[in-house]
């Protein structure tokens, strides 16, 4: 089938990719609701929505995609991960915000899991600023966010997948970087928005050599 490459498409997500082939995507970068009471116009972000959607959205994800990166959302939820889908890897996200709270005081890191391997080696530690850069969706994350964790575990010409687009940062970071992406988002309104953003979004001023296969870094037979 064809993919709907550069698109952000209206609808829901597990809708969508099931009827897509397996390992047709090279890399999920997404931020799906971290079930902590976000207003979000068309989700009810508690735990129990997002044990549920977690449950039948990461087989999809796992099934069309070659690596998958995506927050544990609350620290205490990796238990869950651990029981059902457990990562092969953890990414530190120094995100630097002393306004959110923890159990201890202050939460200033993130677990990021990782499934599958990235083009070429990447670290497991990054930072940048957590902030709202936009003022129409309850919860986006920072481009510097997307754009780190894109180019590190992707390559030119790489198709980029976010089925929990919302505000569209994820496609924003791929089309900079000279990759194919494609979005999906169940609430109009911020799909709309998020056109209009990808839309402004200049084309990349250069594009990546070509990298190494996974195959020669990691020493498998191809």
């Amino acid at each position: 089938m064809t993919l709907p490459l550069d698109q952000i498409i209206t609808g829901d997500a597990l809708a969508v990719m099931k009827d897509w082939p397996d390992q047709c995507i090279d890399l999920i970068v997404t931020d799906p609701p971290y079930g902590v009471g976000i207003p979000y116009a068309s989700y009810d972000d508690s735990v129990d929505a997002w044990t549920a959607l977690m449950a039948v959205a990461m087989p999809q994800m796992l099934r069309i995609a070659r690596m998958v990166v995506v927050p544990s959302c609350q620290i205490k939820l990796l238990p869950w991960w651990y029981r059902n889908f457990p990562p092969g890897w953890l990414i530190a996200w120094y995100k630097g915000s002393p306004g959110h709270a923890s159990a201890i005081g202050f939460n200033d890191w993130e677990p990021i899991m990782v499934y599958g391997r990235p083009c070429r080696p990447m670290h497991d530690y990054f930072q940048c600023r957590c902030g709202f850069e936009l003022d129409w969706h309850p919860c986006p994350k920072p481009l510097a966010w997307s754009t780190w964790l894109c180019q590190r575990a992707s390559g030119p010409g790489d198709i980029i997948l976010d089925p929990f687009c919302g505000s569209g940062t994820t496609c924003v970071a791929a089309k900079k970087l000279g990759r194919k992406y494609i979005g999906i988002e169940i609430d109009p309104v911020y799909a709309e928005k998020a056109r209009a953003r990808l839309a402004s979004t200049p084309e990349p001023l250069f594009v990546e050599q070509p990298q190494e296969t996974q195959a020669q870094l990691f020493g498998e037979q191809p």
